[in-house]
Order: structure tokens, then C-alpha cells, then sequence
């Protein structure tokens, strides 16, 4: 078989499509079920609160509460805290913005952590380089599925007496040293948006074994109203974040097929794994032993000194053989996003960067090795549970072939 001139006998499996979800029968009968009801707001209806209650069982957390979106999610777990203006928090520059603006929202401060270049995750060693006197709590990110050394963060931020937010957006069910991610820190934020594990098009499941922030997450979902409460009232300001009913009938359906999904992606990425090893100037994703990755997307590392057209060459070839990447991932950091490098918040009041200490709005090139030499060097192959075995070798040999015409080239 010529690997040169092969092309996939049918478009691969895309999560932004049903080509690449597994909706079925069972999320078609529970959004019935919810329609016949009448009833589409969760404070009445049953399906938010039983997709709250089976997530909080499968992680083994006391609190699970859904909401809007992944950005709501960490929006919730950052409003949770009850920061004063000018607070920081120290956070991943390789996220979302969803992750970083509801941290000014709240008037804090975002401080970037630098990366580990290899996972891209923040380290026990970047983050305390990060810290100040003003650093109120912490922000993981576990970019790809792949969990930050929670153990070395979890000792600093008990040492510092500071609370951890875990961004779980892209890693359902993955393990540090057998404790589920999103379980380790104080709170966790999960993101059920299109293109993750499990998705209702938009949605979040904010986590927690603590109940004063299980009672402050509660609330600032539900406009600070105390539903329940003897004499309920508006009791800080927050905003309505409440998941619907038909998100809820699609999110319990799709948690029903959440482990098996996560099973699937594990295996599939075990075999790309295996084609790849000892490639010349390809490095597969990090294998911590202490950690179980769960892939939500599969993260090469290619070698500039024998692929010197980087990612973006690399991602040229491959759109020829119909596998459509991301190079980089993020084509910058989120310091280098004009949000934050103008200072564009609140009209032109500049707030809440006009409270911040100079230092922490340094975002020198050099601080931030890791960040640069991890993105130039990352190409994000798409993953999802629908491939075939047969689609995940497809997607080996073209990569193997790609990495033999770039480097006869170079």
C-alpha cells in the first residue's frame, strides 16, 4: 500500500458534527420526556437535578451543580471564593479565555503561571513562582485531558493556604494517583460544550466537597436566590446561570456513555501511540505514571531541529490527506490577547487592571520559556470516541509518512 497517495475511505469522525457524537435513542426520550412535562427550568423540572446527582456519585463529591456553559462553570468556582478587587489568582496562559475573563468579572487579577513545555500544564515550580502577597487562589488547567502534578501543587497550595480551582473542561474522568481531577482542589469546573467528552451544545458542572462553596456556587447560579430558604432573598450580586431542563434530559443521557467514551479514546490513543514511539522528530503525548490522560485531544511535540517547518508545515501536509489539526493549539498566549494586553474591560475604565500591581502585568517574554517553546513545538490532533481502529492508523501512517517528507526536505 502506497501511503503516499492514500486518503481516508470516509471523512473521519468530527465531534462537531453527529459524525463524531454519540447521540442516540436515549437522549431523544429523555428531551421527550422533558417536552410532554411542560416543564423546562431546572427549579421545577427533575432533569438538571438528577444529572447533578449522578455526576456528584461517579466523581464521589458531595456537590455537583449545573450551569450555562464551561465558562459559567469557572465563573461560579471564582465567585465562590468572595474575592476583594484587586485579589489574584494565578492561572494557566495556555487556556480558553472562558477560563480568564470571569476573573476579572469577579475584579481579580490574573497572574500567568509559565508551563511545563512537554504538557503544557503549569507546575508546582511555575506557580510558585507566580505567587504574591496578594495571590488568593490558584487555577489548573489539565490542557488535553492530561492532569497537572496535582500532588506537588496540592502540598504548595496547603502551604500557602491557598484554595485550587481545577479546569476539568477537557478531562472527564481523569486520574492523579487514583483521585478523579476536579476532585483534588476545593472546586472543580467542567465544560459540556460541543466538543468535549460529553456535550449538551453548551453547558458546565461546577464540584465540591465543601459546603460553604457548595452553598455560594448554588446561589450565584441562581441570581443569589435563595431557593429553599425560609426567607429567600437577592443576596449578592449575581447573575442566572441556570442550564435548562432539555440540556439537562441531553447531559444525564450522554453521562450514562461517559466511561465507555472515555475507555474508547484511551485505547484508540494507546495504538496511536504505539505507531508513533521512535519517530524521528515526533514526541507522543506524556505518559505520567502517577496520572491516567483521558484524551480529549491527541498532543504531538515536534522536534525543530529535524521538522523545521513546525507545526503549521506539518499541518499543511496533513490537510492534504484530509486530517484537519491545530497547530499551536492557541496562536497565542492569553497575555498576548487584546483583552488583556489593552486592558479592554469595562469601557475605558481599564478596571480591574488599574488596582493590580505593576509586577503583575509583566508578561516579559523570557518569563514565559515554557509557554513559547511549548507552543511552537505542539500540533493537536482532533480526538474523539467515534474513530475506527482503522481510522486511528489512517491518521499514524500519514503522520509517519509527513514526518519522512519534512525531514527529507530539511
Amino acid at each position: 500500500m502506497n501511503i503516499d497517495t492514500l486518503l481516508p475511505q470516509r471523512p473521519l469522525p468530527n465531534d462537531q458534527d453527529a459524525t463524531g457524537r454519540n447521540f442516540g435513542e436515549r437522549e431523544i426520550a429523555y428531551l421527550s420526556e422533558a417536552l410532554k412535562s411542560g416543564t423546562l427550568t431546572s427549579t421545577k423540572g427533575r432533569f438538571v437535578h438528577a444529572l447533578e446527582r449522578t455526576f456528584a456519585e461517579m466523581l464521589g463529591v458531595k456537590y455537583a451543580y449545573a450551569c450555562s456553559s464551561g465558562s459559567a462553570a469557572v465563573h461560579c468556582a471564582i465567585a465562590a471564593l468572595d474575592l476583594e478587587p484587586g485579589d489574584e489568582i494565578v492561572t494557566s496562559p495556555i487556556t480558553d479565555m472562558g477560563a480568564i475573563a470571569p476573573i476579572l468579572y469577579q475584579g481579580a487579577i490574573p497572574v500567568f503561571a509559565d508551563v511545563d513545555p512537554k504538557t503544557l500544564n503549569v507546575t508546582a515550580e511555575t506557580i510558585e513562582a507566580a505567587l504574591s502577597e496578594r495571590t488568593r487562589a490558584i487555577i489548573v488547567t489539565h490542557l488535553f485531558g492530561v492532569p497537572c502534578e496535582m500532588h506537588a501543587i496540592e502540598h504548595l497550595a496547603k502551604e500557602k493556604n491557598l484554595p485550587i480551582i481545577e479546569d476539568c473542561a477537557q478531562a472527564f474522568l481523569a486520574t492523579h494517583r487514583d483521585r478523579y481531577v476536579g476532585t483534588i482542589g476545593s472546586i472543580g469546573a467542567f465544560s459540556l460544550q460541543q466538543g468535549k467528552h460529553i456535550t449538551t451544545g453548551e453547558g458546565g458542572i461546577v464540584v465540591t466537597n465543601d459546603e460553604a462553596l457548595a452553598r455560594r456556587i448554588f446561589l450565584f447560579i441562581n441570581k443569589a436566590w435563595g431557593y429553599g430558604d425560609a426567607q429567600p432573598d437577592h443576596y449578592f450580586l449575581a447573575p442566572n446561570y441556570r442550564m435548562s431542563e432539555l440540556q439537562g434530559a441531553v447531559g444525564l443521557a450522554q453521562l450514562e456513555k461517559l466511561e465507555r467514551a472515555v475507555e474508547r479514546r484511551v485505547l484508540l490513543a494507546s495504538i496511536l501511540t504505539k505507531w508513533l514511539e521512535g519517530v524521528p522528530g515526533i514526541a507522543v503525548p506524556p505518559q505520567p505514571l502517577d496520572s491516567r490522560p483521558v484524551y480529549w485531544r491527541y498532543a504531538i511535540r515536534l522536534d525543530p531541529s529535524l521538522i523545521p517547518d513546525g507545526p503549521h508545515g506539518f499541518a499543511a501536509k496533513l490537510k492534504d490527506r484530509s486530517i484537519l489539526t491545530a497547530p499551536r493549539y492557541i496562536q497565542k498566549p492569553a497575555f498576548e490577547c487584546e483583552v488583556i494586553r489593552e486592558q479592554r474591560t469595562f469601557g475605558k475604565s481599564r478596571w480591574p487592571f488599574t488596582l493590580a500591581r505593576p509586577e503583575a502585568l509583566r508578561y516579559d517574554r523570557e518569563r514565559y520559556r515554557g509557554v513559547y517553546l511549548g507552543l511552537d513545538g505542539v500540533l493537536v490532533i482532533p480526538w474523539n470516541d467515534r474513530l475506527s481502529i482503522g481510522d486511528v492508523e489512517y491518521i499514524a501512517r500519514s503522520i509517519i509518512a509527513t514526518a519522512r517528507d519534512l525531514r527529507r526536505i530539511a
